[in-house]
């Protein structure tokens, strides 16, 4: 196939058929071809003798002197559309143009394949077409109303002895622009136009072949959209050669023009403003100019929006085409005329304050006496607002209880005043509003405090909600006119400016209740001058000299100010020595006791003297505290925190003011021994399994003591890192009673802790493990037996920690694997040598028979 391609040029399939008089437009085109994508064509005629030239793309010269003129006044041209297809137009087509027109196309190919050339034959018949309107006029004028009906026809016929068919559509101009509204096309099938197509599925428009090639368009229940002017265009069609429809000529006739009458409904009245309980006058007018018979009916709305749709609005009342009316109590709907129709609402409120319209649809009769509905309409939103009658009255507030002081009660009194017109269905609630006190001129938004609903119920405002749940707050209604709010007990933040709004509710007739007019009282001031609360606080030493064993004894003395009824909370605290390993923060909270008396024990842990603090209210403001049994660890700065309280809600202690004394200072002055405390251990590095041992060694210097005199605490602990960065970990612990207690391991290791003399502890870790290693140190609590026979407790001291190492055994660890491996060998290759012994002894042993040969003797050569 690919070597027969070649130029390929094409015209349509002839013959083809045209009416005299009409443009025709004959195609060529070029395809396959080499060279410029443009090409150029030569068109020439035959009519039964020879061609003659008649025009070219590409030479002004090639047209024969026959067609010059012809083509200078532009009735016969060639219109390019696109580089390889050209059309022929020639206009007002003759019976001399019936012929036969070959199109060429000059070669631009390298070599010669394919056709150059095509020919069609165009055959020229008479205009048999004639399209014609109603007998009685060309054109008629229609005067319509909405919702009628109207028909139009005309007549369409032709008379060529071809076989064409017609296609008859009928069009409306309502601007400048023809619109196609139904069709019967030249195949026999009905098309309507765009936009029709629901209305011709609904029966509204038709369209009918009648005698003497009539066509009729009915068209029904028309609207504003139906006017303008209706005119019948007919084409007349062939089927061509190839099989196609072509069509060869169109006409029309402008049949009627149509005028629609529009049907309109209005209220008569514009924007209303009526008082309440008044009655409220509308009407509805209907604008039309039918004549014929018809009843309207009338159905009118209510919305509080003029935005919302009928299915959204509130239906009022309806009357329809038999005039029977919906029934109301308080509406009614009355035919005043034939076309007005009018609503009337009596004891108007002011929930009856919204937009009003009215829906009015035309009713016509038919022949069978029923009636249709033609038209339907809804007229534009009135406004209509209701004045209410507001009620007249005056808000005092005045201030029944002022505070001089903190917690002092705080009463208000809300009154109505010179109330006029306030009738049965009127009601007062009222809200309290707060807004805090200022000296500049800055702006501060009230809060509010408590509002009440038009049923009285109460809503508490955030400023106030806890307060009133828990009984601080009340709001309460003292007589008819009358509310009141008190605060129990007032605190500095209630300072500032109050007011009230008294709110006049008024009863509607669905028994709701709706708000018409707010008043606001003047504001009421509660403020009093405070000043800063005052507290101090001596701490007195009462025996200046004493010795460890004796009793120690301070007084507080507390004074205040500007603190009304104030009681006092007392709490001891003791700052020791930062040697103290007991509390390495400094301060110790010793014994309290608090506003109401009440004595506890804080972070007194010394289990042997839990007796030996007291704590005791003198007089009102003076406490005394004892210390019984001093120990050297006792030395320190004692210190009086005093806290005062004043009443508070609710039977409460608020926190006033804190207030810290002067500190007291305990000192021992001893002479006896200096004890110091270090820590030994043969072999600091270990394997793994062995034994660690540990010596805490305790010294003496200065003066010395029998070892009955002296007893030791000594507790060891771990830090498991190279440097002391983590949390000491208690390993184990000797009292002086000689009772050992042990902290819980994870690990197999133990422990065991010993005296083995006077000043020496041993501890040792059996079976030590990796996570034994680490920083170890002790610390040791020395009591001495003074010559009073009372044991005294020295400061706890910390020896500096040793580092243990706990190293692998490798061979120990490897000892047992490598012999346990070398006995599995050596039994499994045993075990191998004696299946395979055992294998080839018995299983695989195999009998093996001999052929017996047979002897011959060779022959001799003489005897072959």
């Amino acid at each position: 196939l690919a070597f027969c391609r070649g130029r390929i040029v094409r015209v349509p399939k002839g013959p083809l058929i045209r009416v005299l008089g009409t443009e025709v437009v004959i195609p060529c085109s070029v395809s396959d071809y080499d060279g410029p994508s443009e090409q150029n064509f030569d068109w020439e005629f035959s009519r039964e003798t020879d061609f003659m030239r008649i025009v070219s793309t590409w030479d002004p010269t090639f047209t024969s002197e026959e067609y010059q003129k012809r083509v200078g006044r532009g009735d016969i041209k060639l219109r390019r559309s696109s580089n390889d297809a050209v059309e022929l137009v020639i206009r007002n087509i003759q019976p001399a143009d019936q012929g036969i027109y070959k199109c060429s196309t000059p070669s631009t190919d390298a070599t010669v394949q394919g056709n150059y050339d095509a020919e069609v034959q165009v055959k020229v018949i008479s205009d048999g077409l004639s399209v014609s309107g109603s007998k009685a006029r060309s054109s008629m004028s229609l005067r319509l109303s909405e919702g009628d009906s109207f028909k139009l026809r005309c007549s369409a016929i032709t008379t060529s002895l071809e076989h064409t068919h017609l296609h008859v559509t009928w069009q409306i101009n309502s601007g400048s622009v023809w619109r196609d509204i139904l069709s019967l096309t030249h195949d026999g099938k009905f098309q309507p136009g765009p936009g029709y197509e629901e209305r011709y599925r609904n029966g509204d428009i038709r369209l009918d072949t009648g005698a003497n090639d009539t066509y009729r368009i009915s068209v029904s229940q028309v609207s504003s959209v139906d006017g303008g002017a209706y005119r019948c265009l007919v084409s007349e069609w062939v089927r061509g050669a190839d099989s196609s429809w072509q069509k060869i000529q169109e006409k029309n006739v402008e049949i009627a023009s149509v005028t629609i009458q529009q049907t309109d409904v209005v209220i008569s009245t514009s924007n209303v403003s009526v008082t309440e309980r008044d009655s409220l006058d509308l009407t509805c007018n209907i604008t039309t100019d039918r004549s014929g018979v018809f009843q309207a009916g009338v159905m009118w709305y209510f919305s509080l929006s003029p935005d919302d749709t009928l299915s959204d609005a509130q239906v009022l009342l309806s009357m329809d085409h038999d005039s029977v009316v919906s029934d109301s109590t308080l509406i009614s709907l009355s035919h005043i005329d034939r076309n007005s129709y009018r609503l009337l609402v009596r004891d108007v409120a002011v929930e009856d304050s919204g937009y009003y319209f009215c829906q009015a649809a035309v009713w016509v009769p038919l022949h069978n006496g029923s009636w249709h509905k033609v038209v339907e309409r809804t007229s534009a939103p009135v406004s209509v607002v209701v004045t209410a009658l507001e009620p007249d009255y005056e808000v005092f507030l005045n201030a029944s209880k002022t505070p001089k002081f903190s917690d002092d009660p705080t009463e208000l009194n809300c009154r109505i005043t010179n109330a006029q017109d306030t009738e049965a269905n009127i009601r007062f609630t009222v809200s309290w509003y707060y807004r805090q006190h200022l000296h500049s001129d800055d702006v501060v938004t009230e809060e509010l405090l408590a509002t009440m609903d038009a049923d009285w119920t109460l809503l508490l405002g955030d400023r106030s909600r806890e307060r009133t749940q828990n009984g601080e707050i009340i709001f309460f209604k003292k007589a008819v006119d009358i509310f009141s709010l008190r605060i129990q007990w007032t605190s500095e933040g209630d300072r500032g400016d109050y007011f009230c709004v008294v709110s006049a509710w008024s009863k509607h007739r669905n028994n709701s209740w709706v708000k018409s007019k707010d008043v606001i009282s003047p504001s009421v001031s509660i403020f009093w001058a405070t000043q800063d609360y005052t507290l101090t606080v001596e701490a007195v030493k009462l025996k200046p000299f004493f010795v460890a064993g004796h009793t120690f004894e301070m007084t507080c003395k507390v004074s205040s100010k500007n603190i009304k009824t104030p009681r006092y909370s007392v709490l001891i605290t003791a700052e020791k020595p930062l040697t103290d390993q007991s509390n390495p923060n400094g301060t110790t909270r010793i014994i309290s006791l608090n506003q109401d008396s009440v004595v506890r024990l804080e972070d007194w842990t010394d289990q042997t003297r839990v007796d030996g603090v007291v704590l005791e209210k003198v007089q009102e403001n003076e406490f005394r505290y004892r210390m019984y049994q001093t120990q050297i660890s006792d030395a320190g700065l004692y210190r009086c925190v005093v806290t005062a309280w004043s009443p508070g809600g609710g039977g409460m202690w608020r926190e006033a003011v804190n207030g810290l004394s002067n500190p007291i200072q305990i000192d021992f002055q001893t002479s006896g021994p200096v004890f110091n405390v270090s820590v030994h251990s043969d072999h600091p590095t270990i394997y793994q399994g062995e034994l660690a041992d540990l010596l805490c060694i305790v010294t003496m210097e200065g003066v010395a003591l029998e070892p009955d005199d002296m007893s030791f605490d000594v507790s060891w602990f771990a830090v498991h890192s190279f440097a002391l960065d983590r949390e000491p970990v208690l390993l184990a612990s000797l009292d002086r009673r000689g009772i050992v207690t042990q902290s819980r391991r994870n690990g197999s290791s133990d422990l065991s802790l010993e005296r083995i003399s006077p000043l020496e502890f041993r501890l040792r870790v059996h079976g030590c493990e990796d996570h034994d290693f680490g920083n170890h140190y002790c610390v040791v609590t020395p009591w001495v037996r003074s010559a009073t026979g009372i044991w005294q407790q020295e400061p706890d001291i910390k020896a500096k920690p040793i580092f243990i190492s706990v190293k692998m055994d490798v061979l120990n660890a490897f000892k047992y694997p490598l012999l346990i491996g070398i006995g599995l060998a050596t039994v499994i290759g045993l075990l191998s040598c004696l299946i395979g012994y055992c294998s080839s002894r018995w299983c695989c042993k195999k009998e093996v028979q001999e052929t017996r040969r047979e002897r011959r003797r060779l022959m001799s050569m003489e005897m072959d």
